[in-house]
């Protein structure tokens, strides 16, 4: 089962971002690049704030090797932001 990112709605984590009791997963998004539990924790960035920044410098896969052929991120970002656009098309 995959799990969905928070930040930027990909629905491809191999678990879920945060636990029952909210400690972060440690795993890094493939496509935004958030690491849950580090980036939000640690560095005391929120969601909205990284999804912005991520939306501004072009939406660049962190790793572009799980890009899906077909993306789109208006679709991605409904996930997480339903009825809201980007900003970006």
């Amino acid at each position: 089962m995959k799990h969905l990112c928070p930040v930027c709605g990909w629905d491809g984590l191999l678990e879920p971002a945060y636990d029952e009791n909210g400690r972060g997963s440690h795993e890094i998004c493939m496509s935004c690049g958030f690491e849950y539990g580090f980036d939000d924790h640690s560095e005391g960035v929120t969601h909205a704030q990284h999804r912005q920044r991520w939306i501004a410098t072009g939406a660049r896969w962190f790793n572009p090797d799980e890009k899906p052929e077909d993306w789109d991120l208006e679709t991605q970002l409904a996930n997480v932001m339903p009825g809201s656009s980007s900003g970006t098309g």
